[in-house]
């Protein structure tokens, strides 16, 4: 018959305290993994959000000097663009408390979560 080995207390603390050093080096390395995946997001939507700002800016402004050719006006067309924006404006206004902020609210978490997800998957 094989001798049952018992391992002694110190072998036992040994142990635990590699256990406990490999799983803070873990929680250590996830934390920077997942600091730095929302690091690189805010990264890129950033550049995107530039870009669509730019974009946008540079169309409202072609859209005036057309309507200002149009009209044969820039007071009418650069008024006409600011009114669209004003009814625009009042319309994301009235509509943000009901649809507009739980829309953004459930996409940024279904981001989050996917993110979190891929990571752990990983």
């Amino acid at each position: 018959m094989e001798e049952k080995k018992e391992k002694s207390i110190e072998d036992i603390i040994l142990d635990a305290k590699s256990y406990v050093d490999t799983r803070l080096e873990y929680i250590h390395l996830s934390s920077v993994e997942k600091a730095s995946k929302l690091f690189a997001d805010l990264i890129t939507n950033t550049v995107v959000i530039v870009c669509f700002v730019l974009a946008f800016l540079l169309g409202t402004i072609t859209l005036a000097i057309f309507l200002s050719q149009t009209f044969g006006s820039y007071v009418a067309g650069f008024g006409c663009v600011a009114g669209i924006y004003l009814f625009l404006s009042i319309i994301v206004y009235l509509t943000k408390d009901k649809y507009i902020e739980k829309i953004l609210i459930n996409m940024f978490i279904k981001k989050y979560f996917d993110k979190t997800a891929d990571s752990d998957e990983e």
